[in-house]
């Protein structure tokens, strides 16, 4: 695999158009003729011929990566894309019997994100592209993929308009949505207390959890006793802290992104309130605890995979394996995620019956990938990965360097009712235009 940060290259050898220049196997043009003509009777030359095809005129296949490689989202678009990388390797750096490469480029913004979007489509010719630390810049990218009609997979957003109002045939989400990760949280917290204190940073996904969990708690008769909404990249929220102890809520629900979560439940400790009123948040990745001091760590999260989780296939065991001998410690629920969306892609673009971006849509469709968590496959209708979820609590005594949790619940219980978990067309907003 050859991967290409922000420059051109060209992999493969020139073609060249002289009937006596030698070919596959040291044959002339005209010699490979011949011997191809006197084949046909025999049958050989549908086989001969391809081969000759792969020799001399396939051009790789170029896969488009969009991660963060500067900002708050650094550390998880370089986890995620580790996942990535790892996949194609496991593939052997190739689909469809072709050779794949992989083109990465940075989404600072998401402005950046869709002309970086756009560049991958028409300069490099992704076939596919997988992207999008962040819901404000997967929902920049969707919109390309819209309009140049390229397979789209985003791993790591939650806001539900990416497969709910936005919606588009050619964007599939990996991560469960909003709505599903509060669902899966909120029992676990009101067996808490029905008293909450919303924090929640100024964009598509705090404003989606906010909204999310202030309709459940509402339908379960609580009261929420302060909202409070920080700029993204806060770095000091001690005034919201003191907010916090002075409303004294049963919870502190959060919706931060990573960075900004690390920094919260540093300072949440150094303040003393650790311990002293649960936090809790729906989606929460490991890098994000691991940035952090043992002694800070603290809460109720959401997560979509664990490394320690009981019952994973072979598949995934293989992964733990490989990824915690090259990388030096196992891999994070990021790095799950990255390795699956490839997975999942590649699979499809094996089935497929060509390259092409609707060939490639139909086949995502249609694909299965299942793992320790039960069946996994995108909904047609709204593209979404339907796959259970799990809810995990920071262990009171941490003794493992790297593994921090207790698992809480699996939601749902039955696989069978992962449908009615992921919410229903009319709740969804799914108008899904032609192909």
């Amino acid at each position: 695999m050859t991967e290409k940060h922000n420059q051109d290259s060209h992999l493969s050898a020139p073609e060249t158009s002289s009937a006596d220049t030698p070919g596959a196997c040291g044959l002339t043009r005209r010699a490979w003729l011949a011997t191809a003509g006197k084949a046909l009777a025999g049958g050989a030359a549908v086989l001969a011929a391809p081969a000759f095809v792969r020799a001399q005129g396939e051009q790789p296949l170029k896969l488009g990566l969009l991660m963060a490689k500067q900002g708050v989202w650094t550390e998880q678009g370089e986890v995620i894309a580790n996942g990535v990388k790892l996949a194609l390797d496991q593939a052997g750096n190739q689909a469809r019997g072709r050779r794949l490469d992989l083109v990465w480029y940075d989404e600072p913004n998401p402005q950046s994100a869709q002309q970086n979007m756009q560049k991958l489509v028409e300069q490099d010719k992704a076939i596919a592209v997988i992207g999008g630390t962040n819901s404000g810049t997967s929902l920049a990218m969707s919109s390309v993929a819209m309009r140049t009609k390229t397979p789209y997979i985003a791993p790591n957003a939650a806001a539900r308009e990416l497969t709910g109002s936005s919606c588009n045939p050619y964007t599939f989400r990996v991560l469960s949505p909003t709505p599903v990760t509060c669902r899966a949280l909120a029992p676990s917290l009101l067996a808490i207390g029905k008293k909450w204190h919303f924090l929640v940073a100024n964009y598509a996904y705090g404003q989606d959890i906010q909204r999310s969990m202030s309709e459940l708690l509402k339908q379960s008769g609580g009261t929420i006793v302060g909202a409070d909404v920080t700029p993204l990249n806060t770095t000091d929220f001690s005034s919201f802290i003191l907010k916090i102890r002075q409303s004294k809520p049963d919870v502190v629900l959060l919706g931060l992104p990573g960075g900004d979560l690390s920094t919260f439940l540093k300072q949440y400790a150094e303040m003393g309130m650790k311990g002293q009123i649960p936090v809790a948040c729906p989606i929460i990745g490991d890098s994000d605890l691991w940035s952090i001091n043992v002694d800070a760590a603290t809460g109720y999260y959401g997560k979509p995979w664990h490394f320690s989780s009981p019952g994973h296939s072979p598949e995934e065991l293989a992964f733990i394996k490989q990824y915690t001998a090259k990388y030096g410690k196992p891999p994070a629920d990021k790095a799950w995620i990255g390795w699956f969306s490839t997975r999942a892609l590649l699979k499809a673009v094996n089935d497929a019956k060509s390259t092409s971006g609707a060939d490639i849509v139909q086949s995502l469709e249609t694909v299965q990938v299942g793992d320790s968590s039960g069946p996994a496959y995108f909904r047609p209708w709204d593209h979404q990965l339907l796959r259970r979820w799990t809810v995990f609590k920071v262990k009171d005594h941490i003794t493992d360097k790297w593994d921090w949790l207790n698992q809480v619940s699996v939601v749902p219980q039955n696989p069978s009712d992962l449908d009615r978990l992921y919410g229903t067309r009319q709740e969804i907003g799914c108008t899904m235009a032609a192909r």
